[in-house]
């Protein structure tokens, strides 16, 4: 999400006429606070100290006291060193220089380092991460506290009319037979609000099942300068700035995320099963009013099972069962798509591998012509050469199980369809 150069964000009305409707700003007053935040500045121990942690770096200076500490800072904005305890031997402090004063926190190593919930990899990212969160909540307390009051969330509708603003300038082209330039900021305006878009667009849709769901917000460190998609204000810090929602993909601080509306869209690309998901998340990202597995199953039975012995009562076999579950969860994707696929990955196989592969699949195809006499199809065929062909790297006898059934799969696909993949 990229950032825009003006300033804050005021209150809009949307204009009922498209052309002349201009989005929100983003605003950037908060991330211009984290430009100027305080560097890290580390103080190295000139000597070698005696039993240094080895995931403790020069910044260590043993034990000293909290005013041998203060005295090394020097009085510089940002320095730090770390400590061991006087009067708690193998407890760890960072002392910081911050606001002309020195911060002691008690400071944890579990294979990251952490004073509060974050974790860092090192220990310069935690003292940078730490300035930052500082300087901002010590100079914008009050402009954080009041972040929610004006968010931009509730006129999502601005989402639509751009993306028809750019739709009509695009076909205008097309039936002109000339052109018209639509400028990058619009592009940029659009990915921007993806999510939003989505949901105003749905909002509208008069298909759309108006289920309410939650937001399935989780912790979320974002790569790169992000806004808030509910107040428009900029994420600070160097990890876990704010929360994603795993199933619609929106973006918002933490705070932020306790005033969202229960209007999660869920976005089928980030749904990855159809069992064992949550189901009002799946009719939504289906746009359904039940699960479509429902639906179809419910047809074939009382299309040509409901005379069937045993109905409901005598189990499946469980490889068949899995086979279709794995069916749903691969949406049941177009057959030429999926050989396409295939065929994609097969070409990236050293030259060796490929004419050995290829040999191979020639040979056990023939195979499968003497079905009548030898009961081998390609799918037995698969079952039995799976996992010698791509045995998994982790010897581990849980993923192998797991495993099997995708093996023979491909196995069943190189063999049936040897002539066209190869």
């Amino acid at each position: 999400m990229a950032a825009s150069s003006n300033s804050s964000l005021s209150g809009s009305s949307v204009s009922s006429d498209a052309e002349e409707y201009q989005p929100p700003i983003w605003k950037s007053y908060l991330y211009q606070l984290q430009q100027e935040a305080p560097r890290p500045k580390r103080i190295i121990c000139p000597g070698e100290v005696e039993n240094r942690p080895k995931y403790y770096g020069r910044e260590f200076h043993g034990i000293i006291s909290r005013e041998q500490a203060d005295e090394l800072l020097g009085g510089v904005e940002g320095a730090y060193i770390l400590r061991e305890s006087q009067r708690q031997p193998g407890c760890y402090t960072l002392a910081l220089r911050f606001g002309n004063q020195t911060l002691n926190y008690r400071l944890f190593y579990d294979g990251k380092h952490f004073v509060g919930e974050k974790r860092f990899e090192s220990i310069h990212d935690l003292v940078t991460d730490g300035l930052i969160t500082l300087y901002i909540e010590t100079k914008a307390s009050e402009y954080i506290s009041k972040m929610t009051t004006n968010p931009i969330y509730e006129h999502i509708g601005y989402a639509t009319l751009l993306r028809e603003k750019v739709s009509r300038r695009l076909s205008r082209s097309k039936n002109e037979s000339r052109k018209t330039s639509v400028t990058n900021e619009e592009h940029t305006a659009v990915e921007k609000i993806s999510s939003l878009v989505r949901r105003a667009a749905l909002t509208h849709n008069d298909n759309h099942f108006n289920y309410e769901k939650t937001h399935n917000f989780k912790v979320h460190t974002f790569r790169g300068p992000h806004w808030c998609e509910y107040c428009a204000n900029f994420m600070w810090g160097l990890i876990a700035q704010g929360v994603r929602c795993s199933d619609c993909g929106l973006n918002v601080h933490k705070q932020c995320s306790k005033h969202v509306p229960n209007d999660c869209q869920p976005d089928l690309k980030r749904i990855k099963k159809v069992y064992c998901c949550d189901l009002t998340t799946l009719v939504k990202a289906h746009n359904t009013q039940r699960p479509m597995v429902v639906d179809i199953c419910i047809r074939e039975i009382e299309a040509r099972g409901l005379k069937s012995e045993g109905l409901y009562r005598v189990s499946g076999f469980t490889e068949h069962i899995e086979d279709v579950k794995m069916a749903f969860d691969r949406e049941i994707s177009n057959a030429d798509e999926r050989l396409e696929a295939v065929h994609d990955v097969l070409l990236l196989l050293p030259p060796a591998h490929y004419e050995t592969l290829r040999y191979l699949m020639i040979h056990l195809r023939k195979v499968t012509m003497n079905e009548k006499d030898n009961f081998m199809n390609a799918e037995n065929l698969g079952i039995v050469f799976g996992p010698t062909l791509m045995r998994s790297p982790e010897d581990s006898t849980l993923t192998t199980l797991h495993d099997m059934r995708y093996q023979k799969l491909i196995v069943q696909i190189l063999i049936e369809n040897e002539d066209v993949l190869f």
